[in-house]
């Protein structure tokens, strides 16, 4: 046991809570993805171990990301984040005019021997660390429209633009995180509506041009005439909620769903209609709760940071992913409209998984920055900017 602990504290530095809740939600996708796949299997003509097999893969290759993104300092994805940008933005171009449909979605690239590659998971974890970079660095002179305002608003409206021509939901997520790293950075709120302009401008150009316009704005209407009686649930809706209701509190136990042979994607879009059905309520709120304690930790790492910079990146990515979460689960429970978001750490997809450890290991990375003494201050702001910033954290996270 002692040697554990040492491998431990050798390995898995920074926030031992998140680590914590990153290995079990990593155990809950393994148990619910292999009690889900059986109908895809059948349609390929493959055994559910060979998928389980690869998943199992892909969740430690997420971890792994997640270990090696730790083991670097922060500071260092703030110079690589420009370059990044600079790479999705052609990446974003291609999928919207030659992606790869999976799922009913063109949001993929197909690379050789990688596989299927989702960019739009790439320009959000560059557009995030970016944002927070460019909010540190000029905190100084943060009303300055030339310096601070304008490429702020360049690099949103034309990364959440792109990513919405084919992945709508993915692009108002990413908007609203841009908006609260911006409001933790002490952007005035007259820059806030600016870019709440800018973001329902491309929007609507999305909607003009996109090819995923005309779904959302189906998926909205059929959400309200549902909601109001005037039309039926959608088909994925209406099991998703037979799913839940026949839960229970405690479920029908592992691999006894019966909806994961109905529900389109069930290892995937709606994997928290598995779990609750499964597991019962008892799971479900396992599940949010894990997820609140990781956004608690990222909002305590940031609040911890003695850099601008630490603490708007931990914040955002935190943000960012339990946002996506809650949104996959209300979906699933009936709270919104029908999207394509998946359940992060949880769902069925490499490059979800992948991108998804990144984040979380340079949430981490924040964490063990200010753990580690041998890593020295090198402060972005003055003392004055650092407390400001914690006030502004603390109040978000309260």
């Amino acid at each position: 046991m002692q040697k554990i602990k040492e491998w431990a504290d050798r390995n898995l530095q920074g926030d031992r809570v998140i680590w914590a809740v990153i290995f079990t939600l990593s155990l809950i996708s393994i148990l619910v993805v292999y009690s889900s796949i059986g109908t895809l299997a059948y349609k390929r003509t493959q055994s559910p171990e060979s998928f389980l097999i690869k998943h199992t893969l892909t969740v430690f290759i997420g971890l792994a990301a997640m270990w090696f993104a730790h083991k670097v300092d922060y500071r260092y994805y703030s110079k690589l984040s420009k370059l990044a940008l600079w790479i999705s933005i052609p990446l974003l171009i291609y999928t919207f005019t030659s992606g790869t449909t999976i799922n009913d979605a063109a949001r993929w690239i197909s690379i050789p021997i990688v596989g299927s590659f989702q960019p739009s998971d790439f320009a959000s974890l560059a557009l995030i660390v970016n944002l927070a970079s460019m909010l540190a660095k000029r905190q100084q002179n943060i009303d300055d429209i030339k310096e601070s305002l304008i490429p702020i608003l360049f690099w949103c409206g034309i990364i959440c633009g792109l990513i919405a021509l084919t992945n709508m939901s993915t692009a108002v997520l990413l908007l609203i995180t841009c908006m609260l790293i911006m409001f933790i950075g002490r952007v005035p709120t007259k820059y806030l509506a600016m870019l709440m302009f800018v973001g329902v401008l491309f929007g609507a150009l999305a909607f003009k041009f996109g090819v995923r316009g005309g779904t959302a704005l189906a998926r909205i209407n059929d959400y309200i005439a549902s909601n109001s009686g005037k039309k039926e649930l959608p088909f994925q809706a209406k099991h998703a909620r037979i799913a839940v209701a026949t839960g229970g509190v405690t479920g029908k136990g592992p691999g006894n769903s019966d909806q994961r042979n109905i529900l389109p994607h069930p290892y995937s879009d709606f994997v928290y209609a598995i779990v609750i059905e499964e597991y019962g309520m008892i799971g479900g709120i396992v599940v949010i709760v894990l997820y609140l304690i990781l956004l608690h930790r990222g909002m305590k790492a940031a609040y911890n940071s003695e850099r601008a910079f630490g603490g708007l990146l931990s914040a955002g990515l935190s943000f960012d992913l339990v946002c996506q979460a809650m949104v996959n689960m209300g979906v699933v429970v009936g709270l919104g409209p029908i999207t394509g978001q998946p359940l992060p750490l949880v769902s069925m997809g490499g490059t979800s998984m992948v991108f998804t450890g990144l984040a979380v290991g340079i949430i981490l990375s924040v964490s063990r920055g200010e753990q580690d003494r041998s890593w020295e201050k090198t402060s972005d702001t003055d003392s004055k900017d650092i407390k400001e910033n914690k006030k502004t954290v603390a109040k978000v996270a309260a």
